[in-house]
């Protein structure tokens, strides 16, 4: 079968001084044997290459973090395992609106509706539960493992891995027996609020054959973020002060406003047909309703904001899976499908944009339908709606033998409809978009991407101890987007005015954009493994990433084309001191080929273009140990040096090619491409030990990296800035006995303040001078209790 399961216990870890692989790999504390102490790793099994395998065989680059690893480092979030991540980098402006990055695979500016696909693939299980605006916010609860595979995957995980695979792997439904757990936690933040979670399994054999797991979850995170008084003056632009308008936030002031109410649920059924097919139906479902801003001023304050406008989001998704497992004659035979359904709800104060594109330079000039001067200042009320459904079939020869074979076909679609109301509160109609008195600017537009993809991967044992592996994946991709985007008639020349035809999409006024892109290729990949002896390998490694391309919203720009990342890699894995410490690695070189970048061009609309192409090279380490009996350390690292190894003019032909020629590139050859820091690094040691009939526990963690961009451009870096380099420690100590737990944990114990993220409101060279900072979770303190049956 195709699912595995984490045999180990695993302790996370750091080391600011290895650098290489991919591999939190699991650990086993200290065993006794015999009366003498044994110090030996235990067994972790993965499903990477879609079959099971044991970790220290499998010649890939993989991170992988088990159950009892996420529980030990307090992970249930998305920003909470990335940062144990070293080749992992990521911006965020909130929970569900992360965009990940692996292996300096960033150009920035991702994560709008209209942006790039990701070049990061995120699954749940089986299913791809990608979607344009960031990974899936999945609460990390009953969760057997996070594996991070990190290089091009896309022969066996296509479109959306051109840099990696994160897979969450849920526990399953077992008929072995019952259990239960309930686990319950209250915290404070410094400085902010109170929060609180409960979360609660059953797995409950309903006969010898079928068995049923239900999970559920309830969390209140603490907010941090202040809204503090503030007033904003628009200025008429005739020296006459009495004609200028103030506004103040008295209304919206809050105190600790970014909290965040999670509700979800997982159901999964076992069924056991026969002794060769199990079928796996899921269903997994989350509310998130988050409050505030989960950024600060720093003109304002530390951890402080004045907005004006409702700032709110709710993301709501369900997921509908199943996985059939059987065999037929000798092979292995999967077919993995889902259905994911995600809508979003989303508020945003957008007086920023109002005031330094519509006052500065200019004076505010909208008006009533009587013509009087109103209030210019926007606010954004946002909808997006994705449906996403993916299917795979494959079959795989059996593991025993010396040829071994993977292959299988691969669809998926997704829609996303697309809802962005920008409203100027007693805007005249004559203003107005048609159908929406108030609304200066409509989004409203449908957007579908579809893939279908053939895949093979084939392993030969040319020895005992050298193995070839060899696989390729041809695709098709087509991807549409068709609606209306800009002003009414009665203003500017885009918008109503560029309308070609009637309506098309529902809700919107007519249509001024309807356009498709079809490509297709395929993507190869060739590895050569040397196994020195039992516990001890080496690989070398070429592949190849992709990414689709798609259509431009501002209908006057071409279609941005297909990106391809080819990578060089040769890595390591290996086991030493009667398998005591385990240290695996990798070392890279990545080309990244017409790569596609967003920016934010005029009037705030995003703009994708291919800028030509940057060199990544970086080496990744991680490391195991069990010095003495109790004691578990676990560190790992990564150094990324990526840089453009061509000019970015800013500037494409009629087909989209970029142009690299120009007398002043805004970002030259050399330039360090944003979002990824050169080192990033954790460490963490464990040390177990009996207290009178309990077992007890201390741990401490470091998490840091160095400083990075959040632009490629040159000039935007001089107006925005650069993200500091930091380093955080996290702290915990408990007991259990007989199943119950209680354990207490300071997270972010120094309180050092971390740069998450750094961005503007509307295109930095205009709104640059009001910048706001993502930080970090301030230092929080709290109390776990858990029992398990």
């Amino acid at each position: 079968m195709s699912s595995g399961t984490v045999r180990s216990r695993k302790v996370g870890v750091y080391s600011a001084a290895l650098l290489a692989s991919t591999m939190m790999t699991g650990l086993a504390h200290a065993q006794s044997q015999a009366g003498q102490s044994a110090t030996a790793l235990e067994e972790v099994v993965v499903t990477a290459q879609k079959r099971s395998e044991n970790l220290q065989d499998v010649p890939v680059s993989i991170q992988a973090m088990g159950a009892e690893k996420l529980e030990q480092l307090q992970v249930g979030a998305f920003v909470d395992y990335v940062k144990y991540l070293p080749s992992v980098s990521f911006t965020t402006s909130g929970p569900g609106f992360g965009q990940v990055y692996m292996r300096g695979v960033a150009s920035g500016g991702d994560g709008n509706h209209s942006g790039s696909l990701p070049s990061v693939g995120v699954y749940l299980d089986e299913q791809p539960v990608t979607t344009i605006q960031g990974a899936l916010d999945v609460h990390v609860y009953d969760i057997a493992r996070v594996e991070a595979l990190a290089g091009p995957q896309g022969t066996l995980y296509g479109a959306s891995s051109q840099a990696g695979t994160i897979r969450i792997i849920t526990n399953k439904p077992t008929t072995v027996g019952f259990s239960a757990g309930v686990d319950v936690e209250a915290n404070k933040v410094d400085g902010g609020g109170t929060g609180h979670t409960l979360e609660g399994f059953v797995n409950i054999p309903l006969s010898d054959k079928i068995a049923v797991r239900l999970v559920g979850w309830e969390v209140r995170d603490a907010g941090y973020i202040d809204n503090v008084a503030g007033t904003r003056t628009y200025t008429r632009g005739d020296d006459d002060p009495t004609n200028d308008l103030t506004i103040n936030n008295s209304n919206r002031v809050e105190k600790n406003y970014n909290s965040v109410y999670t509700q979800g649920g997982r159901a999964a059924l076992r069924i056991e047909l026969d002794d060769n097919w199990v079928i796996t139906p899921q269903l997994m479902g989350q509310v998130q309703k988050v409050g505030g801003l989960f950024a600060y001023d720093p003109k304002v304050g530390d951890l402080k904001v004045s907005h004006f406008y409702p700032e709110s989001s709710k993301d709501k998704w369900v997921q509908a899976a199943m996985t059939i497992e059987g065999q037929v004659a000798n092979l292995d035979v999967t077919y993995s499908g889902s259905y994911l359904k995600r809508n979003d709800v989303v508020n945003s104060d957008y007086t920023d944009y109002s005031y330094f594109y519509d006052q500065v330079g200019y004076g505010f000039y909208w008006t009533d339908n009587a013509g009087n001067l109103v209030n210019p200042s926007q606010y954004i009320q946002g909808k997006d709606r994705y449906r996403k459904e993916s299917h795979e079939i494959r079959i795989a020869s059996p593991q025993d033998k010396k040829l071994r074979v993977v292959a299988g076909g691969f669809y998926q679609k997704q829609k996303h409809n697309i809802f962005q109301n920008y409203r100027i509160d007693g805007l005249g109609s004559d203003l107005s978009v048609p159908g929406y008195v108030g609304t200066i600017w409509l989004t409203k537009q449908n957007r579908v991407d579809r893939d279908k993809a053939v895949f093979g991967q084939v392993e030969y044992d040319i020895t005992d101890q050298l193995m070839l592996t060899a696989g390729i994946r041809f695709f098709k991709a087509h991807n549409t987007l068709v609606g209306f985007y800009g002003y009414g008639a009665g203003y500017g020349s885009t918008g109503e005015r560029a309308c070609f035809k009637p309506a098309v999409v529902e809700g919107s006024p007519c249509t001024n954009l309807d356009k498709s892109v079809k490509e297709s290729g395929n993507v190869p990949k060739v590895t050569l493994t040397y196994k020195i002896d039992g516990d001890k390998l080496v690989y070398a490694t070429y592949s190849k990433g992709f990414r689709p391309g798609g259509i431009n919203r501002r209908s006057t720009l071409p279609p941005y084309q297909a990106d391809y990342l080819k990578n060089y890699e040769a890595g390591w894995k290996t086991t030493w001191f009667n398998n005591s410490f385990r240290w695996n690695g990798a070392v890279f070189m990545e080309d990244w080929k017409n790569f596609q970048f967003s920016i934010l061009g005029a009037n705030g609309l995003t703009e994708i273009k291919n800028a030509n192409q940057a060199r990544i090279k970086g080496v990744e380490s991680d490391i195991t140990w069990v010095p003495v009996q109790g004691l578990t350390i676990n560190a790992s690292a990564a150094y990324t040096d990526a840089k453009l190894s061509a000019n970015y003019c800013g500037f494409t032909d009629s087909a989209g090619n970029p142009i690299t020629t120009c007398a002043t590139p805004q970002a030259p050859d050399g330039t360090v491409l944003p979002v990824t820091p050169k080192y990033k690094a954790n460490l963490t040691a464990r040390y177990v030990f009996s207290l009178r009939d309990w077992d007890a526990f201390v741990q401490g963690s470091l998490v840091g990296q160095t400083s990075n961009w959040t632009d490629l451009r040159l000039k935007e870096r001089e107006i925005i800035g650069k993200q500091k380099g930091y380093a955080t420690a996290d702290f915990s100590m408990g007991m259990d006995k007989d199943g119950l737990s209680l354990s207490v944990y300071l997270k972010n114990a120094f309180d050092k303040r971390a740069s998450l993220n750094r961005y503007a409101e509307c295109a930095e060279s205009v709104c640059g001078t009001q910048y706001y900072i993502v930080p970090n979770q301030p230092r929080t303190i709290g109390v776990k209790l858990g029992k398990t049956f």
